[in-house]
């Protein structure tokens, strides 16, 4: 019988796959003593997993926060300049963001929630033909996540998760477009011999097209990180978006960066993201930090 035909079939069979997973992952007795946590009984130390955090590549990671942690991860400085000819023209937009802040708390031991919030969002347009130049700045936007792990939280060489997310209408400004928006990521990590970690992502977003509908964006990531000493670890990124919208022209990024893991619960960041495509941000150079309580 079809699974089209046979009730709960696909449900069934997504359970078998989570089922697979958490068996190639070795990891369910460590499940069962930390299933009993949540975010008002807090895992303890000696059961907490290494820190993973969502930034500083873009695509995100599989992993979440332990049930009753917290977790901060701060984009303290974010810049991108972005120059557009098209049409023989000579724009310049270059944006600066201060502060950006992904705030998680871990609800369960395969559940975390999390508000990404821009405090401070300047944006610059320069014409060089027409020498005129227009300047907005204010608070940015405001999101909340929900990141789900299906199976490798806590041990084996594969782990996957899923993030539905919407952002908040706040009232339209400079800005911020005032509207609901929101999608959901698929993210998969596993392990590479020699060392070599990797994970890939796709994301479906729903963007507001200013006339009470919504266009579609597809985010697709791949990822590659090593160590390079025991505390300095690099990666690099192949990022892009395509997307529905009337004259939407696909983005294609190429990322590098690194990470210093300070302490256990301590870790500072850089890198720098360049445009392969004329569409996408010609660079992105970034610092932040990450702290988990």
């Amino acid at each position: 019988m079809s699974l089209s035909l046979f009730p709960f079939g696909r449900l069934r069979l997504l359970s078998l796959l989570v089922l697979i997973g958490r068996l190639a992952a070795g990891e369910l007795g460590l499940e069962t003593k930390k299933s009993e946590y949540t975010l008002f009984r807090p895992t303890p130390d000696a059961l907490r997993r290494e820190l993973s955090t969502d930034r500083p590549d873009q695509t995100e990671s599989p992993y979440t926060v332990d049930a009753g942690r917290f977790q901060i991860e701060v984009d303290g400085f974010n810049f991108s300049l972005d120059r557009d000819t098209a049409e023989g023209g000579d724009l310049r937009v270059r944006t600066y963001m201060a502060a950006a802040t992904n705030f998680k708390v871990g609800l369960t031991h395969r559940m975390d929630l999390q508000w990404m919030v821009d405090p401070y969002v300047r944006v610059r347009t320069s014409n060089r033909q027409t020498r005129r130049t227009e300047s907005v700045a204010g608070f940015g936007e405001v999101t909340t996540r929900l990141k789900v792990n299906l199976w490798g939280n806590d041990g084996g060489s594969t782990a996957f998760a899923v993030m539905p997310f919407v952002k908040w209408p706040l009232s339209p400004s400079e800005v911020r477009n005032g509207e609901t928006e929101g999608g959901v990521i698929f993210i998969l990590g596993y392990e590479l011999p020699g060392g070599w970690s990797s994970a890939v992502m796709a994301e479906i977003d729903l963007l507001a097209d200013g006339a009470g509908g919504y266009d579609r964006a597809y985010i697709n990531s791949i990822t590659f990180a090593h160590a390079l000493t025991s505390k300095v670890s690099g990666y690099v990124e192949v990022f892009t978006v395509v997307g529905d919208a009337p004259g939407f022209r696909w983005q294609g990024q190429l990322d590098f960066g690194l990470t210093l893991a300070w302490t256990d619960d301590l870790q500072f960041d850089c890198g720098c993201n360049f445009g392969v495509t004329r569409s996408a941000p010609d660079i992105q150079p970034f610092v932040g930090f990450s702290r988990r309580f």
